[in-house]
């Protein structure tokens, strides 16, 4: 029976074992039916956040919203999307990467101040969220939630400055960190980046109403035609005069999140600039060049490793089988049997096909390594399903350090590659053969020839101070 390296390994739950998405924004400005546009382009960005939903509209007068616990499709129901009225409205799902979870928490977030009705979603984390909170607290603010995208709101309400745009700059002239915004007011909308444009932000249109979304795949569903990125530093006005773009920070060095192409968004999305698809077809490709291997087939860990794979075949010239069956109907619960049953966590998810894997020299390709668990529990199932050799491939580089930007990562000691070497991961997982992708070739995989994207997760090399009382906020199950 394989034992772990000579050092402990966490032994976690299988959901605990990956990045957890952060969060999906969409927005809609002048379509008699924003409220349902708004539903299609949270069901389309439903992968980027499963805790929570909600959607605020707005009829030119007042705001109307509505926010639940759970899928988009169990929020909302006709009903309730009936009882959005207006043609504008605002949209968010989401899992906590700052704040606990509940539904004091879920977004968009509302307030009424001297400026008038305000509505807020936040995809991303600041950096110094509680150092604000605790400054705010001091002078006498209230909050009503635990949610690091709520200091924005107060700084907005506390400016001094007459006009929205201005009082929006003025607030986040105040915050550090990933920040792509969208804001309702009760005749328009902003969509904004923050000045390194950590994560994404769209903008399409649709029979002459604009739309606003965290993936492209949103305006797919919905017919919209794709128009342009929001630039970083970049706040976007939709109002009765139409388009207005301002810059509300000077130029800084661009610090793209890379693991949206690695991970997070969808194959079908355009993210940065570029097809995912083509990225992670790359990632494959160079995959195979820095660790070539002799095998039977190639088997991608679903869903996440499908596209690398793809191109490790296509470079290899290993065929792809699909080897390990995901279901897809697992929901967010179920009953355990009461005898354990050996890695029932990940059966519940993944099935090995025998027949294909049976004495055959299996490559394994998965999109990263967090803590370890569920690699090693998804090479056992390989294993006793008769593989006579299992060589993983991961591409990206080693997981080193925790993000602090909006994904919902484990601390840096419960990182396994921060603490133990390659080889000691192979041990542990039980690999006959491990190799990660370098991070020379995971820039030439997204053609990052100048320097655009955040590396911290694989470096330690923060694009901005990371201030620890953050820590505190972040989300501990």
């Amino acid at each position: 029976m394989l034992q772990p390296a000579s050092r402990d390994f966490p032994i976690v739950s299988l959901s605990d074992d990956k990045f957890h998405d952060h969060c999906g924004v969409f927005a809609v400005y002048g379509h008699p039916e924003a409220a349902k546009l708004t539903y299609l382009g949270l069901y389309a960005l439903q992968h980027r956040g499963q805790e929570s939903a909600g959607i605020v509209t707005s009829d030119g007068q007042k705001l109307f919203s509505h926010k639940g616990m759970g899928h988009v499709a169990e929020v909302f129901t006709e009903s309730v999307l009936g009882s959005l009225p207006g043609t504008s409205a605002i949209g968010h799902t989401r899992y906590s990467t700052a704040g606990d979870t509940d539904l004091k928490n879920a977004q968009p977030l509302r307030v009424s101040c001297q400026k008038g009705q305000v509505a807020l979603a936040h995809n991303g984390n600041l950096v110094n969220a509680s150092t604000l909170r605790k400054e705010l607290e001091a002078r006498g603010d209230i909050f009503q939630t635990t949610s690091d995208s709520e200091v924005i709101l107060h700084h907005f309400a506390r400016s001094r400055q007459s006009g929205n745009p201005e009082a929006v700059a003025d607030a986040l002239d105040r915050v550090v960190g990933a920040f792509s915004l969208v804001m309702l007011f009760k005749d328009s909308v902003y969509a904004i980046r923050d000045p390194r444009g950590f994560r994404p932000l769209n903008l399409g249109k649709l029979n002459g109403a604009y739309v606003v979304a965290s993936e492209t795949c949103a305006f797919d569903l919905i017919n919209a035609t794709y128009v342009r990125e929001i630039e970083p530093g970049e706040m976007l006005i939709l109002d009765g005069r139409g388009m207005t773009s301002l810059r509300y920070a000077p130029p800084v060095q661009p610090a793209h999140c890379i693991f949206e192409h690695v991970y997070f968004s969808r194959p079908d999305s355009l993210i940065f600039g570029r097809p995912v698809q083509t990225s992670r077809e790359m990632l494959g490709r160079l995959l195979a060049r820095e660790h070539p291997v002799e095998a039977d087939l190639i088997v991608p860990v679903p869903d996440s490793g499908v596209a690398a794979a793809m191109g490790f075949s296509e470079e290899s010239g290993i065929p792809v089988r699909f080897g390990l069956i995901r279901n897809h109907y697992v929901g967010r619960t179920f009953i355990e049997p009461s005898q354990p049953i050996r890695d029932f966590g990940v059966k519940m998810k993944l099935n090995p096909v025998r027949s294909l894997l049976e004495g055959k020299r299996v490559v394994l390709v998965d999109d990263s390594i967090i803590r370890g668990t569920t690699s090693r529990k998804i090479v056992r199932i390989v294993r006793e399903a008769g593989a006579k050799e299992i060589h993983m491939r991961i591409s990206c580089p080693p997981t080193l350090s925790p993000c602090y930007y909006g994904i919902d990562t484990p601390t840096k000691k419960e990182l396994i590659a921060a603490t133990h070497s390659v080889e000691e991961i192979r041990q542990f997982i039980g690999a006959d053969t491990l190799g990660y992708l370098s991070l020379e070739g995971l820039r030439q995989a997204v053609a990052d020839t100048q320097g655009h994207y955040c590396l911290a997760c694989y470096t330690a090399h923060y694009p901005t101070a990371v201030q620890e009382p953050l820590l505190a906020m972040r989300r501990r199950d």
